[in-house]
C-alpha cells in the first residue's frame, strides 16, 4: 500500500460487497484491526459502512457487527431491505447502497485527499474518475484471487492504486480460536458455496436511509 502519512484519508465500504470478498478468499474481517491499519498509514478522516438490514426479523446475524461498528469508530449507513422469494424459489434481498455511498464520496471529497473504496462493484468506476477529476486519489480495495474476480475489470483500470484484499489478510483477518489463522487452514481458490437458504442480495430497493454518527469507545460486542 502507498500512503502518505500527512494524507488526509476516508474509507468507503460496501459491506455487503467486501464480505462476499472476504467469504470467497476464506476468512473473516476484524473491523478493528482494518480501522487500526489503514490510521497506521494516513490521518484518517471517517469510515463509513453501508449495509442494508431487515427490519422485521427478531435477530439479525449481521446486528452484533452494526453494533460494533457503531460504538467503535464507524460511521454506519443504513436502510430497510426487503425479503422476497424469487421464481427459483430462493431467498433474496432488496437493499443496495450504490446511492448513499456516491453522495457521500462526492460531499466529502472537497474534504480529503485520498479515499479508500472496499469494493469491486464497475458501477463505481464513473464516481471514481470524478473524485479524480477534482484531484483526490482513489484506491479501491477488492480482490481478483477468487472465481470469478471480484472487482470489475474497468473499476480496477480506473484507481490510481488498487490492494488485492488477500494481500490484507494477514493484517486484517479475524482470528478464531477453534481454527486459527486461513494460512494455516489453507484458502479456497474460489468463493466458497452458497447455502440454499441463504438470502442473496438484489440490487434496486429505494429507501429512506437512516444515518448513525459514531459513539464514543466502550462497546466490545462482536
Amino acid at each position: 500500500m502507498f500512503f502518505y502519512p500527512h494524507e488526509k484519508v476516508a474509507l468507503f465500504i460496501d459491506g455487503a460487497n467486501l464480505y462476499s470478498a472476504a467469504r470467497a478468499l476464506g476468512f473473516d474481517i476484524d473491523y478493528k484491526r482494518l480501522l487500526e491499519l489503514f490510521s497506521g498509514k494516513a490521518h484518517m478522516i471517517r469510515a463509513f459502512y453501508y449495509t442494508a438490514l431487515l427490519e422485521d426479523q427478531e435477530y439479525s446475524p449481521i446486528r452484533p457487527l452494526v453494533d460494533w461498528l457503531d460504538y467503535n469508530g464507524y460511521s454506519l449507513v443504513t436502510k430497510p431491505a426487503k425479503e422476497f422469494t424469487d421464481s427459483q424459489g430462493r431467498r433474496r434481498i432488496k437493499g443496495n447502497m450504490d446511492i448513499e455511498l456516491a453522495v457521500d464520496m462526492m460531499e466529502m471529497v472537497d474534504r480529503i485527499d485520498h479515499v479508500v473504496l472496499f469494493s469491486g462493484d464497475g458501477d463505481f468506476r464513473s464516481l471514481i474518475e470524478a473524485v479524480q477529476r477534482k484531484g483526490v486519489r482513489a484506491t479501491v480495495v477488492s480482490t481478483i484471487r477468487s472465481s470469478p474476480p471480484m472487482i470489475a475489470d474497468e473499476l480496477r483500470r480506473q484507481a490510481d492504486q488498487f490492494i488485492d484484499l488477500d494481500q490484507l489478510a494477514d493484517s486484517i483477518e479475524r482470528v478464531h480460536a477453534d481454527r486459527g489463522p486461513r494460512r494455516d487452514r489453507g484458502a479456497p481458490a474460489a468463493a466458497a458455496p452458497t447455502e440454499e437458504d441463504e438470502p442473496e442480495y438484489d440490487d434496486e430497493m429505494p429507501a429512506v436511509v437512516t444515518r448513525r454518527t459514531p459513539r464514543r469507545p466502550g462497546y466490545d460486542g462482536v
